[in-house]
């Protein structure tokens, strides 16, 4: 599997993208680490480096930036936690097939959770200026389009008037995942964690 290809198919069209997919039988290790592995690495590399080298523009109070160590942990810990969601997110995909009259099939729901996130991933560029994060959130939509399309192709075979309910239970697990990562990076890195380093 070519990375730029496939990320480039899933941008431009993710139509056609996920018709070839469907045919393939990529093992989901090799998805997370071979795929996803690698886009992840671009969000959390640009949160390091919008973070704790340009940093943030507070209003009223001025620039704040994380310090390099509490930044770099920063990084790994948001690099971990959204490989991990998105493991959970195929998982997840999976366990839900027979509620939507889908057959059950781990490896096809882990393509479309990891290739789902190709273009969150590939926005996460926009972090690298902390204003511009607003970007990649709003790429995250287009995410969400091309999940729909995943789930139309049908990926997991379902049936049509099930694919927009699916799909909108796997959004809001979606949401409830980065919910939680947020959280949790939140709660380790508050102000107090931060200036304990």
């Amino acid at each position: 599997m070519d990375l730029v290809a496939r990320a480039q198919g899933l941008i431009l069209k993710p139509k056609e993208e996920w018709v070839k997919i469907k045919g393939e039988e990529t093992p989901a290790m090799q998805l997370i680490t071979g795929y996803a592995a690698l886009l992840c690495a671009i969000p959390a590399i640009a949160q390091f480096i919008g973070w704790s080298l340009i940093g943030v523009r507070i209003p009223f109070l001025g620039s704040y930036r994380y310090p390099l160590g509490s930044g770099l942990l920063r990084a790994v810990l948001y690099y971990v936690f959204t490989l991990a969601s998105v493991y959970a997110f195929g998982l997840i995909i999976n366990a839900l097939a027979p509620n939507f009259g889908s057959k059950q099939n781990p490896q096809k729901a882990m393509q479309l959770s990891v290739y789902s996130m190709t273009i969150p991933f590939i926005a996460g560029i926009f972090y690298i200026i902390p204003s511009l994060g607003v970007l990649a959130v709003i790429a995250g939509l287009y995410g969400l389009y091309v999940l729909y399309l995943g789930f139309n192709t049908p990926m997991m075979d379902t049936p049509k008037d099930k694919v927009i309910g699916y799909l909108v239970v796997c959004c809001i697990v979606v949401v409830v995942l980065m919910l939680i990562i947020g959280f949790v990076l939140g709660a380790i890195f508050a102000y107090g964690a931060v200036s304990a380093l």
